[in-house]
């Protein structure tokens, strides 16, 4: 049993999304976790990665390594972040990672595959359809974990979500960089969401939510982005 953990909030929780980290800590201390929370964190440098900043990257990595490297666990809210600390840290570092990548955890990974927990005590009431988002899927294959937590809240409803494999057309600067088609995959998205017919749409990754919460706000479509974490700790 894991009783002490640090929390990676991410670029995102920090500047845009707080609920979301503040939501991760109220599942875990729930749970009888000690979370700590180390000032000193910033940028996992995914970002820079992705935009063929190699350099950039492996400083990023290398801080993060030194600030982390004291803790048995690191849980973090996001699929992509935890994708790029264990999937990418060993190649920038060439295997000088401490074993931080190891250590270091999504939310509903930890929760289901290091505690072995589907039922952390949600109240939350509605239905829900679930956006595997694509690094959490693909890179990171978190697998039905964020859904054995989800139909272990009472109060969820979980309806299917069409097509929920298909990417909403975020990728980080990808929505920048080729607007058109990032907006034509994020209205295929929101259809689905649509025709699914839930009130929230749940996802474990604060930039896919945030993309497509715009696209949802923009067109008045009367459904709640929330993020994983948030209706655990409800």
């Amino acid at each position: 049993m894991v009783d002490r953990v640090a929390l990676f909030v991410t670029c995102l929780a920090d500047t845009l999304f707080p609920q979301v980290g503040q939501a991760t800590v109220t599942v875990l201390e729930r749970l009888g976790i000690e979370v700590v929370f180390p000032l000193e964190q910033t940028c996992c440098g995914q970002m820079h990665a992705n935009s063929g900043y190699p350099g950039e990257a492996e400083l990023l990595a290398r801080r993060f390594v030194e600030i982390f490297d004291g803790f048995d666990a690191i849980v973090t809210p996001s699929g992509s972040c935890a994708a790029q600390v264990r999937e990418h840290f060993p190649g920038l570092l060439g295997g000088d990672d401490r074993g931080v990548p190891g250590r270091t955890w999504e939310l509903s990974q930890f929760l289901t595959g290091v505690l072995g927990l589907a039922d952390v005590g949600s109240t939350y009431e509605g239905t829900v359809a679930y956006h595997p988002t694509c690094h959490s899927l693909r890179l990171l294959r978190v697998g039905d974990a964020p859904l054995r937590l989800l139909r272990a809240a009472p109060g969820v409803e979980l309806v299917e979500l069409p097509d929920a494999e298909e990417c909403c057309g975020f990728g980080g600067t990808f929505a920048v960089k080729n607007a058109e088609v990032s907006t034509a995959m994020l209205d295929e998205k929101l259809a689905a969401v649509v025709a699914s017919g839930a009130g929230a749409v749940c996802a474990c990754d604060s930039s896919c939510l945030m993309h497509i919460g715009g696209g949802l706000h923009r067109r008045g479509i009367d459904v709640r982005p929330v993020h994983l974490a948030e209706i655990l700790a409800s």
